[in-house]
Order: C-alpha cells, then sequence, then structure tokens
C-alpha cells in the first residue's frame, strides 16, 4: 500500500484527485492544505477515515514539512496561490506560496529520498494569437504574464533543478485550464453556473473572444496518477483534452444546457491582462504512457458539472453574495 502526501488537496483539482485515487488505488492519502479561501474541507467529505489523513497546515512550515515527507513513499503538489487577478493586486502570498512553499518541499524530498510530482499550468507559456495554428508542446519556451504564471514557471524550474543538481526523482505536469465538481465560484465556469441557478445573469469578459484548452478534473487526476505510475523520472507531461473554446461559447453552452437563450448574458469589463489563447498538445503524454481522457465531448464533461453544482448548492451558495461583492466592484 503506497502513502501519498497530497499538498492543496481540499482545493479544487487536488481535492478531486484524492478523491480519484482512492476510487482507483488501496493507496492511503495525508492531505497538507492551508484551506485559504479556495481551499474547503468539505470537499473530502465521504471519503474513509481509514484511508484519509487531514493536516492543517503551510507547506512553507519546513518541520511539519519534513515531518510529514518523512512518513510518505510519494508526494504530489498541488498546493499553489492560483487566481491571476489576486495576483496582480497582492502578488507577495504567491512568491510564498509557489516559490518558497516548493522550495521547502523539493528539500524534504531531497532529504528523505521521496518520489516527487509537481502540479503545473499552461500558463507558463504565455498565450497564443487567437488565429495562431500552434500549441503548446513540452519544448515551448516560458513566457509567463502574470505574478501568477512567473511563479509557476519559477516552481517548475526549481523542480528541474533538483532533478539535475541533486538526484531528486520528480515529474512535473503542466495542464490547461479544468472544470468540474469543487471549483471555488469565483472562477469562470462556476461563477456562470451559480449565477444561472441563483437566478441572475451570467457575466461575458470583454467580447468573449479569449480561449481557453477545458478539460474536465476527471482527466487531469487519472492523467497525473499515470504519470506518477508511468512517467520517465526529470520529464515534463503537457496534459489536455483538446478542449478548446472561447468564453463565449462556454458560456452559450452553459446556457442552452440550463435550459436558457445563449444571448442571455451581460458583457462586463474584460480581466487585467486577459491571455487571449491556450491551447495544449498533449502527444507525448498519450503516446508514451498510453492515457486518454474519458470526458473527450465536453458538452457531456459540462452537463454533468452543471447537474453538481445544482445537487450541491450548499457547498457554495456562503460564498456567492461575497464574491458577486467583489466583482461588482470591479466591474465584472
Amino acid at each position: 500500500m503506497t502513502r501519498f502526501l497530497v499538498t492543496g488537496g481540499a482545493g479544487f483539482i487536488g481535492s478531486n484527485f484524492v478523491h480519484h485515487l482512492i476510487g482507483a488505488t488501496d493507496a492511503t492519502v495525508t492531505v497538507l492544505d492551508s484551506l485559504t479561501y479556495a481551499g474547503s474541507r468539505e470537499s473530502l467529505d465521504g471519503l474513509p477515515d481509514a484511508r484519509l489523513e487531514f493536516v492543517h497546515g503551510d507547506i512553507t512550515d519546513e518541520a511539519l514539512v519534513d515531518a510529514l515527507v518523512a512518513r510518505h513513499d510519494v508526494v504530489v503538489h498541488f498546493a499553489a496561490e492560483s487566481h491571476n487577478d489576486n495576483s496582480l493586486s497582492a502578488p507577495a502570498p504567491f512568491l510564498r506560496t509557489n516559490l518558497v512553499g516548493t522550495f521547502t518541499l523539493l528539500e524534504a524530498v531531497r532529504r528523505h529520498g521521496v518520489r516527487f510530482h509537481h502540479i503545473s499550468t499552461d500558463e507558463v507559456y504565455g498565450d497564443l494569437e487567437l488565429d495562431d495554428p500552434q500549441r503548446f508542446t513540452e519544448s515551448t519556451p516560458y513566457n509567463p504574464s502574470s505574478p501568477y504564471s512567473s511563479t509557476k514557471a519559477g516552481s517548475d524550474l526549481l523542480v528541474r533543478a533538483w532533478v539535475r543538481s541533486f538526484g531528486v526523482r520528480a515529474t512535473i505536469s503542466n495542464c490547461s485550464n479544468n472544470y468540474g465538481p469543487y471549483q471555488h465560484i469565483e472562477k469562470f465556469i462556476p461563477r456562470q453556473i451559480t449565477n444561472i441557478i441563483a437566478g441572475d445573469r451570467p457575466k461575458l469578459y470583454g467580447e468573449g473572444l479569449n480561449v481557453r484548452d477545458w478539460i474536465h478534473v476527471a482527466d487531469h487526476s487519472s492523467a497525473v496518477l499515470a504519470i506518477i505510475e508511468r512517467g520517465e523520472i526529470g520529464e515534463t507531461y503537457l496534459i489536455g483534452a483538446d478542449g478548446e473554446r472561447s468564453n463565449r461559447e462556454v458560456l452559450r453552452l452553459i446556457l442552452r444546457l440550463m435550459g436558457h437563450d445563449e444571448s442571455e448574458y451581460d458583457l462586463v469589463t474584460d480581466r487585467a491582462g486577459h491571455d487571449l489563447r491556450y491551447a495544449i498538445d498533449s502527444t507525448k503524454l498519450r503516446d508514451e504512457i498510453g492515457w486518454l481522457p474519458y470526458f473527450a465531448d465536453f458538452e457531456s464533461g459540462m452537463a454533468r458539472t452543471i447537474e453538481w453544482y445544482r445537487a450541491n448548492e450548499a457547498w457554495w451558495r456562503a460564498d456567492k453574495e461575497s464574491v458577486e461583492r467583489k466583482y461588482a466592484l470591479a466591474g465584472q
């Protein structure tokens, strides 16, 4: 039985990975999470107590991290400050968590010889023009455009350096935009879904032409586990499900699936520094590891996501008013 330490395991993607890991393996899991606004202990409800331990703590706490790493076989590092808009107004937490936190973990796995997998983002590559046929690959140069993406790029480089300099057994994955259960309602897709459920009109930034490459979070989870099990040490793998859609296309699909006219939305102020387009080429992951997405049909994945937010209103309702108040102050 493998012992996994999952940092940020109460967050959106991390909690989904923990659910997947416990469902797909016989592993025991320890979640280390500082429970910032984006983390929720309730996202782990229903998992067996005998196989899940929760530790409330910070990945920059060297003594705590060392003690936890010492009794685990694998560390999967999801913990990160991840909201681009927040990184523009308050960048300091992004440097502390994404850089110092990753360094603290790397030193601990180095001391104890523990396998390490680092979760990153396609935003480290910058953005692409809307009419550019190219997609990001593992050899695309880094070109981050915000405090968030630049600190994630820096954390990737730290991992690579610790592999080469100290022989740390690590892999990296850079994933496209995730959607699915347990995503905080400040994010684009759950914000629109919960607006409609609440009886409010959804919001489209700018003209809605910005393109993201969407992947259901369950597919991200299965890809990460496949990399841990079959990936080559020192390698980077890009995770994507060929889900390129403009924000306008996504919003119109949500409206249609929820029984509304596709024109029932408001245009609001565009986000500052809004990257134009992300697109992932996951050929290496598919060819070398044999991974394929389950939710290859974006519409079916979105329909299931909408049903989850309908069925779990108690999970998000308490935060809705404060989130919308913050966006209203920004004209969004």
